[in-house]
């Protein structure tokens, strides 16, 4: 299955974008799913439902940091090729959609106001744009990995 069938499959089930971006890459970065579920629950609906950064942006940039970021025996430049790659990912994903703000991304609906949760259910806007942007970052960081082992 591929990361982001597997991705859409965790959202579709009751998982957040975060969990469920993050998860998909679980076999790669050496934490097991379960844990990456718990580890990433923070971060869903923007940090807590707060809207700040997109959860599936998030979650990339966490499964990114735990396949190639610095550890304690590592060199200096792995933290700068991780920032790079991070830019990288930042930019598409705004290329793609816009913005990296969750709230934004729901027409600037809030999710802790209760008539505006209620508008974006009717709309259908998780369903539809948040599976969407679960599916399009981890397609982004698949590809974004797959062009640093070529190069």
């Amino acid at each position: 299955m591929k990361k982001s069938e597997k991705a859409k499959a965790l959202f579709d089930n009751g998982f957040n974008c975060a969990q469920s971006v993050f998860a998909a890459f679980s076999p790669e970065s050496g934490i097991p799913e379960e844990e990456s579920l718990r580890i990433a629950t923070p971060f869903g609906g923007g940090l807590g439902r707060q809207q700040l950064v997109c959860g599936a942006v998030t979650g990339a940039l966490m499964a990114l940091g735990a396949e190639k970021g610095k550890g304690t025996h590592d060199p200096e430049t792995k933290k700068q090729e991780v920032y790079l790659l991070t830019r990288k990912f930042c930019e598409e994903f705004v290329k793609r959609h816009r913005s990296l703000n969750c709230r934004d991304l729901l027409d600037g609906l809030s999710m802790l106001d209760q008539e505006e949760n209620r508008r974006i259910k009717e709309l259908g806007l998780s369903e539809t744009r948040c599976r969407r942007y679960v599916e399009e970052a981890t397609e982004i960081l698949e590809e974004l990995l797959r062009r640093e082992e070529t190069s």
